[in-house]
């Protein structure tokens, strides 16, 4: 790869400095490959997220490779090579390949991403793109989305290809496309939220005639399909600088086409008058529950920050005091969670839980500030079940009150609450709640089969047991006994 020349700023040149260093590293795995390319007739070459990343002196495993031969002509040459191959994308013409390599003395499994030379673009009717192959890397990188993402590195030679001032564009940390924004936001409408979803990653900002654009065409993301639209939106949230991100969705208009929950909140006045309005406090609680976070990025902790309060527009009431009341909101908003996320295509599983956070985000200050019982403490560990960590962390971060005094009584308060969960923790194994009496020692003192009447013998043993705690067996006997005579 060729110095900076003169002319050239000292960041371009510390930049290509970083980016010879990191290639440097991976050079055994991708010049191997690039010499089996060649003895076929082939050209490859390390391409678009490796080559930004290397710049940034950031380049992982995972490497991402063009070249002139087909599909059928990668497997050929892969194939023998590779530790593990995958043709998920080939209708697109990328082949995938796991290569296991050591490299000065650690032991490395490379994720490899192998693309023909392509040009693809959606028709009005499609959620598809047609996919067609090119012959030249020129044609290839102009249809990338941004110039960042539009260099390559010819190998093994190393030649630094750069037609679109992708390095300069770095430099900067702005994001534009190599063809006109239009032009390439036609080509995939997907590409807008990449645009939002990489200056959220990267930290860059979006060139104002970027922004135009997504703005002018926000509509046309409803041709893409929603789980594409999920994905992007996933590694938005988890990046670094989330905020950013969604505030260009927001401002673009496209929120209100992939998560419109979230743009009306702007319309919003919070309750405590204690932010300009409810979408403000939700990116403050969302950066909040990002800094209690021990092992990375949670996205359901996050997507709950994000949707805890989408439930606030539809319940918003005018008070004849003057203030603005959202009662039940948490449980509004934990079904438009649920019909949001099912209609992004996530996993029922995590549905369930971000609907759940979502419901129990205020459960704690229904209990007030005052001692909390053994009882009241069973019930909160027992509604949290496997989530009670997460809903400490949500909860946590949903104070954004700028009265200092008040933050420190909260924090006080639930510092106390949980407290008392550990107490009780050791006490009573509260994560695993269970009436004293199982159903068929039910039945047995009962003397009834299986039924309805079990079912809410169960129940009234769970409530004893949340209420009351632990009971011996004797003692357990005689309360479903009472019970029972009750019921007839």
């Amino acid at each position: 790869m060729p110095n900076a020349n003169e002319d050239t700023p000292t960041a371009l040149s510390q930049a290509q400095h970083r980016a010879v260093s990191e290639l440097l590293r991976v050079a055994p795995v991708a010049d191997d490959l690039a010499r089996r390319f060649q003895a076929a007739g082939f050209s490859l070459a390390l391409v678009g997220g490796s080559v930004r990343d290397a710049l940034l002196g950031r380049l992982g495993n995972d490497l991402d490779f063009t070249t002139d031969a087909r599909p059928e002509d990668v497997l050929k040459i892969v194939r023998p090579w590779a530790d593990a191959v995958w043709e998920v994308g080939i209708a697109f013409g990328t082949v995938g390949a796991q290569k296991n390599a050591r490299v000065a003395d650690t032991d490395w499994q490379f994720q490899i991403e192998i693309t023909t030379y392509r040009s693809e673009a959606y028709d009005r009717t499609s959620r598809k793109p047609e996919v067609s192959y090119g012959d030249s890397i020129e044609q290839d990188l102009v249809r990338r989305d941004f110039t960042v993402n539009a260099m390559a590195v010819a190998l093994p030679e190393k030649e630094f290809i750069d037609p679109h001032g992708g390095l300069q564009d770095l430099t900067a940390r702005v994001l534009r496309t190599p063809s006109t924004p239009e032009e390439s936001f036609s080509d995939d409408p997907l590409r807008m939220m990449r645009a939002a979803r990489f200056a959220a990653q990267l930290d860059f900002d979006v060139a104002p005639e970027v922004v135009t654009a997504m703005t002018e065409m926000s509509a046309r993301i409803e041709i893409v399909s929603a789980e594409r639209v999920r994905d992007e939106l996933n590694k938005l949230i988890l990046s670094a600088q989330p905020r950013k991100g969604l505030t260009l969705l927001v401002d673009t208009g496209l929120a209100d086409h992939v998560l419109p929950e979230l743009p009306a909140l702007r319309l919003e006045s919070d309750e405590h008058h204690r932010h300009k309005d409810v979408y403000e406090h939700t990116l403050i609680v969302l950066e909040q529950a990002m800094a209690l976070e021990q092992e990375g990025p949670d996205l359901a902790l996050r997507l709950a920050a994000l949707l805890h309060d989408i439930g606030k527009p539809r319940t918003r009431r005018f008070e004849k005091d003057g203030r603005v009341s959202f009662h039940h909101h948490e449980v509004v908003g934990a079904k438009m969670t649920k019909k949001r996320m099912t209609a992004l295509k996530y996993s029922n599983e995590l549905v369930k839980d971000v609907s759940r956070l979502v419901e129990l985000h205020l459960r704690f200050h229904g209990y007030g500030t005052g001692e909390w019982t053994d009882s009241a403490v069973r019930r909160y560990v027992r509604d949290a079940g496997p989530l009670l960590e997460r809903l400490h962390k949500l909860t946590r971060s949903d104070c954004t009150t700028r009265n200092k005094r008040k933050a420190v009584a909260l924090s006080r308060a639930y510092d106390g609450l949980e407290e008392r969960i550990g107490q009780l923790q050791e006490q009573e194994q509260l994560d695993a709640i269970r009436p004293d009496l199982d159903g068929n020692e039910i039945m047995e003192i009962l003397g009834v089969g299986p039924g309805p009447v079990i079912g809410k013998a169960y129940k009234h043993m769970l409530e004893l047991r949340l209420e009351n705690g632990p009971m011996v067996h004797d003692e357990a006997v005689a309360a479903l006994k009472e019970w029972w005579a009750e019921q007839n």
